[in-house]
């Protein structure tokens, strides 16, 4: 496994400082750190030769990991191509566009994202309400996606290529048209009418086709993105009886007949919360279940905003996700958005917003997620465009009035994942002795292995990695992130 890495300040990977090719197999192990006040993002901070293992005491921190215990495959790691996404793009020198497309899509100098999100027409991160048909058009005849070849489009299309030619696909609608609901609005909640169900099922066949035509495979679906929220921006309304029979009597038959029975259908794409019970009458259904490849989450619950970094008393919401698993194992769980919200500049550094995904990450890989789907991929400086002011993080800001891009810890987080973590790998066995650390840890298909630890305290922490009966002893410094490739 080779890999070009290098080190980047907190601002900018234009200032990327790239070494040299590293052949994995010509190291034992491999440390790649990111760290709070240092220049420490992704970099290469030296290697280690294993020796003999000889059991700890209980007083040393240590963690151990066992490849021959293994857990769920992996589909991969991503963002949303959202239209504020697009727009931003759209509006950067081009020298920064094929920057950002190779930090993110990259899978040498950047950190490899190979799936992606979109809505179906408009969210909040949209510059306004839109639809794919005309008002009062049940029969989806007026039906265009023309306006998603302005902006969305064409950035998909480069992302696609910046990810090697393959980019794993899915979308989510925020809410039906306006006249197909309660509220005869997109916006505030509302519910889909009955007499409509059949005709919001065939416009995802629409949207399917129309997108695959223009060249862009799509992985499949979800059904209502956050179906349990009332917004002041696009939203939808079901309750886990109706996202069920909508799923079995409606969505699932009509994706089976119009020939697309094969794409994913993603169930609750909503909050760990109540997604137990989501599953329990979804899955719990095998009428329904048949069309349901999995569980799809979010992690906006108000526990988490109000207590983060000091969440160790909180972990019930985790435990949902092993509730899940342990009750459905042959359903997926993909985490298909998060972000961080209260946008301002600045924060643009702030570290706790980049903990709060290394604390989420590892948690929930632990307990049996199989992919990790970030909200928007490019916000600009007013963490936004968004049209009800709804303004968030993202990854990277693009400042439209300089041009620039301003790299975020939580980037890098999201990298110590992403970039050393293959398609198709698999968790395997990792246990920590002391409550210091977290980490969790993938076996790639060429063999390699990978080991994300996080260090949430303020101290540098020295702990003892096995390897079976082989032994490492490392340091990890105060906030920081590592990954051990080996």
């Amino acid at each position: 496994m080779t890999m070009t890495l290098g080190c980047t300040d907190s601002e900018s990977a234009s200032k990327l400082t790239r070494t040299a090719s590293i052949d994995v197999g010509k190291k034992n192990l491999l440390i790649f750190t990111t760290a709070k006040d240092t220049d420490l993002r992704l970099t290469n901070t030296g290697s280690k030769e294993f020796k003999p293992g000889s059991q700890p005491p209980e007083t040393v921190n240590s963690i151990f990991v066992n490849p021959d215990k293994q857990f769920q495959k992996i589909l991969g790691f991503g963002g949303s191509i959202t239209d504020a996404s697009a727009e931003v793009f759209a509006k950067l020198p081009e020298n920064k566009q094929q920057e950002f497309l190779e930090a993110y899509f990259d899978k040498e100098n950047g950190i490899g994202y190979t799936l992606a999100r979109i809505t179906i027409h408009s969210a909040d991160f949209s510059s306004e309400s839109f639809t794919y048909v005309e008002d009062g058009d049940k029969e989806l005849t007026s039906f265009s996606i023309d306006r998603d070849k302005n902006f969305r489009i064409p950035l998909i299309k480069r992302a696609t290529d910046a990810a090697g030619g393959e980019l794993l696909l899915y979308a989510s609608p925020w809410s039906a048209p306006a006249f197909m609901k309660t509220n005869k609005s997109m916006l505030f909640g509302g519910k889909l009418l009955p007499e409509y169900y059949d005709s919001w099922a065939r416009y995802y066949v629409k949207f399917i086709e129309s997108y695959e035509e223009e060249g862009m495979p799509m992985w499949g679906i979800s059904i209502q993105n956050e179906p349990m929220a009332v917004q002041r921006w696009e939203s939808m309304i079901y309750t886990a009886e109706e996202e069920r029979d909508f799923l079995k009597n409606h969505l699932g038959p009509i994706m089976e007949q119009s020939g697309y029975g094969d794409k994913n259908i993603v169930v609750w794409d909503h909050n760990r919360d109540l997604m137990a019970h989501r599953a329990n009458v979804i899955f719990g259904d095998p009428e329904a279940s048949k069309y349901a490849w999995g569980i799809g989450y979010h992690w906006y619950e108000t526990w988490y905003t109000d207590c983060y970094p000091h969440c160790d008393g909180f972990e019930n919401m985790h435990e949902n996700l092993a509730l899940v698993n342990q009750s459905f194992p042959d359903k997926p769980i993909l985490f298909t958005e998060g972000t961080v919200e209260a946008f301002s500049t600045d924060k643009y550094q702030y570290w706790p917003n980049a903990e709060r995904y290394g604390f989420s990450m590892i948690r929930d890989f632990n307990r049996g997620t199989v992919g990790w789907t970030d909200w928007n991929l490019l916000l600009d400086q007013t963490g936004g465009p968004n049209h009800v002011s709804n303004f968030c993080f993202a990854p990277i800001h693009g400042d439209t009035s300089t041009g620039e891009l301003i790299y975020t810890p939580t980037y890098y987080y999201i990298g110590h994942f992403s970039k050393f973590v293959g398609p198709d790998s698999v968790r395997i066995s990792t246990s920590v002795s002391r409550n210091v650390v977290l980490a969790t840890s993938f076996l790639n298909t060429d063999g390699t292995m990978a080991t994300i630890v996080m260090n949430k305290s303020d101290d540098s922490i020295n702990y003892s990695f096995f390897l079976n009966d082989r032994q490492v002893d490392l340091e990890i410094p105060p906030r920081a992130m590592q990954t051990l490739v080996y």
